[in-house]
């Protein structure tokens, strides 16, 4: 049985899916096509062009990245932050040439700092990256969702001060047989669901209730389960999983506590 430490009460938050990472529209069009179909309801997409956005506009990006944003979907532009070590100007000029090329409605920050020592440096970029957006989130409001949307793609769980001026924390990234043993600590109840976002890659169709689950357990609303995985170096987010459909319903079941596992009331998943 995983090891869940979130109240009961994150189980009955819905769940919504995020897109961590496309690639280019030549190499993934069906994936592009699907985020710009009607009805697409998702917490969010982002891409990166070449670890950033490149050194000059993509036509081919910003054809399907304007299809995306109609479609009402948020997306964001991938920027490298390089553990904290990524120097602030160069954050500030990709972050502009995403803006000024392709529109984004907000950033993800790759490889985002975990420590407290980074902390405060990290809150002055993202104050930063706000005012180029041109806004700043009500005090309250959940900032998870519309334009403006700040990701910190840490990958595990980091000091709890990024909680309070990110609007998303990725506290997970990894495969499916780790997360099953995962569980999160005290200090995430403190915060709501929206706050956090788990991706898990190598996830068979078998367990996609029980993963959904644990992200609900665990109080994280957003997420992306993939049946790709990692051999040989390749990035299991680059595209859309096989069973795509069917976690977009099952993540509607989730939400709505009408999907075969069962509601907000039942215990944890037994793996």
């Amino acid at each position: 049985m995983p090891r869940l430490t979130r109240p009961a009460r994150a189980a009955a938050t819905g769940t919504r899916l995020a897109v961590p990472g496309l690639v280019h529209p030549l190499m993934a069009p069906a994936e592009w096509a699907e985020l710009a179909r009607p009805g697409a309801d998702l917490r969010w997409a982002a891409f990166d062009v070449s670890r950033g956005p490149g050194s000059r506009p993509d036509p081919l990006y910003g054809e399907v990245t304007a299809r995306v944003r109609e479609n009402g979907v948020p997306l964001l532009g991938t920027l490298d932050a390089a553990y904290g070590d990524r120097p602030f100007g160069e954050l500030v000029s990709d972050a502009s040439r995403y803006l000024d090329w392709y529109q984004v409605d907000g950033f993800y920050l790759d490889r985002a700092p975990t420590g407290r020592d980074h902390a405060a440096d990290c809150r002055w970029a993202v104050t930063t990256l706000r005012a180029l957006l041109g806004r700043e989130p009500a005090a309250g409001a959940d900032r998870s969702g519309g334009s403006g949307i700040i990701v910190l793609g840490h990958g595990v769980h980091p000091h709890p001060g990024y909680a309070e001026f990110a609007d998303q924390l990725v506290t997970f990234t990894g495969p499916w047989d780790r997360y099953r043993w995962s569980e999160a600590p005290q200090w995430t109840a403190a915060h709501p669901p929206s706050t956090f976002v788990h991706l898990v890659h190598s996830v068979p169709g078998l367990h996609l209730d029980g993963a959904l689950r644990i992200a609900r357990w665990q109080g994280a609303a957003t997420v992306c389960l993939t049946d790709r995985g990692d051999r040989g170096g390749t990035d299991p987010w680059s595209g859309l999983p096989g069973y795509w459909d069917r976690l977009v319903r099952a993540a509607a079941e989730a939400g709505s506590g009408t999907g075969t596992e069962g509601g907000a009331d039942r215990p944890p998943p037994t793996m």
